[in-house]
């Protein structure tokens, strides 16, 4: 394990690069051991999927599935490499070692291992690109597997989860709202409409709906969160300061819990965005807030007591569950495909998408013996 991951730790994959590199690497290292693995390139062929199976064709098997790509590291402060593993106090450092290169590692060596051994119950790995961005890389290969014979019957998402067992996070959907005023010469700026002011007008509007959904909306308290949140991240707008600008981009989310109206939510920012507007359009008929919904995943909301559930608790020896603040392509595989999953990972995202990105040997040893276990299920005949 420790060989491969310093390998995958070595590729700069971050989202805005190409990870073929990696892929290749991987596929090469299972077709040594006799293991043929499928890539799903995107259009262009600079980045791809990778799903690989061990174990009898025909049958459901259990899927390991882990993101590639990792966040930048521009503006951190970082005291080692980024792009290569470094093992000091108990600990593994290094850009995505908890998110998720570990996990990744950790479940190549499984498949490579499960080549040596007669399993009743197949063994997959898929792993992806550009999940950091929206699981965006994923959503080709389940469409692959959409039309597959035979489908997995559990799947385990490796994110950092301490190695306990998750089974839920919430639902994501990014909108934009483009910002439409006139521009004009700063020193007569009351004979303009200036469109940073009615982004900020705006953004009052998403705060105010955050506020509402916070005190009366629905209620999840297995996370640290409760409620659906409504987030601005991204304002742009403006040329220079002597100038009115007439337009102005807001980027912003819903992360919502299951059962939320997101449709509804949207529908009322919507209308307080003509309202924000309406009275303007008598001397700026220009005036506009258009709210647009950019892309989506879907929330995982796995039962306590499901099968799957129960299962990877036996391979972990957990008692408890609980859910997690960030979302996964874990989603998108119940959504779609119906496959029952939960996520279950080495390390803690708190040491995710900082500078000296850790995951500890200690936990990486415990994702190694969930492993074995699971080996040792799967030529039981799980």
């Amino acid at each position: 394990m420790r060989a491969i991951f310093d390998r995958l730790m070595g590729f700069d994959t971050v989202s805005s690069k190409p990870n073929i590199e990696l892929m290749d690497y991987v596929r090469d290292l299972l077709a040594g051991a006799g293991i043929e693995a499928v890539l799903i390139p995107d259009p262009s062929g600079g980045k791809a999927n990778l799903y690989a199976t061990v174990g009898p064709a025909g049958q459901g098997g259990v899927m390991l599935s882990g993101h590639t790509d990792v966040v930048p590291v521009e503006g951190q402060a970082w005291t080692r490499p980024p792009f290569a593993l470094t093992e000091a106090d108990g600990r593994y450092y290094g850009r995505g070692a908890a998110d998720m290169k570990g996990f990744c590692a950790v479940a190549i060596a499984t498949l490579l291992a499960a080549a040596k051994r007669p399993l009743k119950t197949p063994l997959h790995l898929a792993l992806s690109y550009d999940e950091e961005i929206g699981c965006m890389g994923v959503r080709s290969l389940v469409t692959m597997l959409e039309g597959a014979p035979v489908r997995p019957r559990f799947c385990i998402v490796g994110e950092p989860t301490g190695m306990q067992v998750a089974t839920g996070h919430k639902g994501k959907v990014a909108l934009r709202a483009t910002c439409t005023g006139r521009e004009g010469h700063s020193a007569l700026a009351p004979m303009a409409l200036n469109a940073l002011h009615l982004a900020a007008d705006f953004v009052q509007a998403v705060r105010a709906l955050q506020a509402d959904v916070a005190a009366h909306g629905l209620k999840d308290g297995d996370y640290d969160v409760p409620y659906s949140t409504i987030h601005v991240g991204k304002l742009n707008g403006g040329v220079q300061v002597n100038i009115v600008p007439n337009t102005a981009v807001i980027d912003f989310e819903i992360r919502s819990v299951a059962g939320e109206d997101v449709d509804g939510l949207i529908t009322r920012l919507r209308a307080a965005a003509e309202a924000i507007v309406a009275p303007l359009r008598a001397e700026f008929p220009e005036a506009a807030i258009v709210v647009e919904r950019l892309w989506d995943y879907p929330g995982l909301g796995t039962a306590s007591d499901a099968a799957v559930v129960n299962f990877v608790k036996g391979l972990t020896g957990a008692n408890g569950t609980m859910k997690v603040a960030f979302g996964t392509e874990g989603g998108l595989f119940d959504a779609r495909l119906g496959i029952p999953t939960v996520i279950c990972g080495p390390g803690s995202m708190a040491q995710g998408h900082k500078p000296d990105e850790f995951v500890s040997v200690e936990q990486m040893g415990r994702c190694e013996a969930m492993m074995a276990a699971l080996l040792d299920r799967l030529e039981a005949g799980l």
